[in-house]
């Protein structure tokens, strides 16, 4: 699903949003075995750009709101990180970047869907393509082994226009257009 490559994207996609001043606070849940990893990349990218990116962490439901709270105070912005726990809280991370006025991007279309303001990630109904494709050669006789592996290919850019509103937000037409 190419998480930690399209990281860098989103940071860049936020910048564009936000400006390029503007501090990034990033929400990564430390139990996650790629947090390292996405924080690695994720802080290379910022570099890149030249923009500030501030780490927050979050493992639980009682701390959503204290990384919230700490992002808030260190920057303005947020990229939530690639997380099976973010995903599955959604609807109240979704909040808490209202609450506390946080233009966010998130990993999937589900968040811009339930309220986010912006998500980028590979498409998951492609994904699932794909391993549809990876199914029917097996069926057929393929040996899983020698199947290449094929990375996502598609990609989604959603932009929640309501959202923006609320947020005060000038979206740019860049942004508008690959939306």
């Amino acid at each position: 699903m190419l998480t930690g490559t399209l990281n860098a994207k989103r940071l860049d996609f936020l910048r564009d949003l936000v400006g390029p001043t503007t501090p990034v606070a990033v929400l990564l849940n430390p139990e996650n075995r790629s947090a390292v990893t996405q924080s690695a990349a994720i802080a290379e990218a910022a570099r890149i750009l030249g923009q500030q990116a501030h780490f927050v962490h979050a493992r639980s439901e009682a701390e959503l709101e204290g990384a919230f709270r700490a992002a808030r105070e260190k920057a303005g912005a947020l990229l939530v990180a690639a997380d099976p726990f973010f995903f599955d809280r959604r609807e109240q991370v979704i909040t808490l970047a209202a609450q506390f006025a946080l233009p966010a991007i998130y990993e999937q279309r589900e968040f811009s869907v339930a309220g986010g303001l912006m998500s980028y990630g590979a498409s998951i109904a492609d994904a699932y393509r794909q391993a549809g494709l990876y199914v029917g050669r097996v069926l057929k006789g393929e040996k899983p082994a020698e199947i290449p592996v094929d990375q996502s290919t598609r990609f989604e850019f959603v932009l929640n226009l309501s959202t923006a509103k609320a947020l005060g937000l000038t979206v740019p037409d860049s942004l508008l257009f690959q939306a």
